[in-house]
């Protein structure tokens, strides 16, 4: 049972307005480098760092690195400019900020074009998470793809106060998986605003991965390593994936549903995750 998966453990936020910072995440472990026209951009810079992320994807060099440009809201004055520039550019996705309504991914979709790249989602707002169906509704006809937490806008227009264990948000971050597996989508987890502290970064990842993220967003490089870390399948994970996969090969289980494997039951659908886990050790090897 063969399955293809594209990694995206660490998803880290460049300034497009800084050269050097694009010139060093070419060289960064990260699986996804967004380069970033909104909130990292000063609105003096917009059009300088806009410039300098088509450029930046049009020269390449970021090597296994998937690339992706945030740009800004179609209700600023730069949000249109950025999806043109964008769609000649050959990046391979566009996230847009705040998508609250199906109608922000038809309208990039629109401008894009077929060849534009895929679309990702900041879920963001509180209008977002209540319409949640309906955006992830209009994922096969937008090609959206993922959809991304945006944590301090939400905890901002929730007026909560998420402190280390997220505790007030975890009810909407299970809604944002729960709506990306609806409609076959990446999830990705916010970003954590702690930057010296490796504990801190460590125990929000692992709360993502056992939420059900596929990864987690990252604003410095020294995150990298410990998202890579904590969303790689550990060794014990490998070893139980494939020897369930194993007893499922053998010729005498050949189409049952149901088996026992080192002392417990497993079922086809542990059969299925079983697959996902190998596949995505594969991918993170590479």
């Amino acid at each position: 049972m063969a399955m293809t998966i594209r990694p995206r453990r660490s998803v880290l936020y460049m300034p497009a307005s800084n050269s050097r910072a694009i010139e060093k995440a070419r060289t960064l472990d990260a699986d996804v480098i967004i380069l970033d026209l909104e909130d990292a951009v000063a609105p003096d810079k917009k059009d300088e760092a806009r410039a300098q992320a088509a450029q930046a994807v049009s020269e390449g060099g970021f090597g296994h690195r998937e690339v992706v440009i945030r740009i800004n809201g179609l209700d600023t004055p730069w949000g249109e400019q950025d999806l043109a520039v964008a769609a000649g550019s050959g990046v391979d996705a566009v996230l847009l900020p705040k998508v609250s309504s199906p109608a922000t991914l038809v309208a990039a979709r629109s401008i894009l074009g077929e060849t534009g790249g895929d679309l990702w989602a900041m879920i963001e707002t509180t209008q977002a998470i209540v319409d949640l169906a309906a955006i992830v509704g209009a994922a096969a006809t937008t090609r959206l793809t993922t959809l991304v937490a945006g944590t301090n806008d939400l905890a901002k227009e929730m007026r909560c106060r998420p402190g280390e264990d997220r505790a007030p948000l975890l009810g909407i971050l299970a809604q944002i998986v729960l709506h990306a597996r609806l409609a076959g989508l990446n999830a990705l987890d916010g970003v954590c605003n702690t930057l010296t502290d490796e504990a801190v970064v460590q125990r929000e990842c692992e709360q993502g991965l056992r939420w059900g993220f596929d990864g987690k967003t990252l604003i410095h490089p020294s995150q990298i390593a410990v998202a890579n870390a904590v969303f790689t399948p550990n060794a014990d994970e490998i070893a139980r994936a494939r020897a369930i996969a194993a007893a499922f090969d053998l010729a005498e289980n050949a189409g049952k549903g149901a088996l026992k494997v080192d002392g417990k039951m497993v079922e086809l659908l542990h059969l299925e995750e079983a697959t996902r886990t190998l596949a995505i050790a594969e991918a993170c090897a590479r």
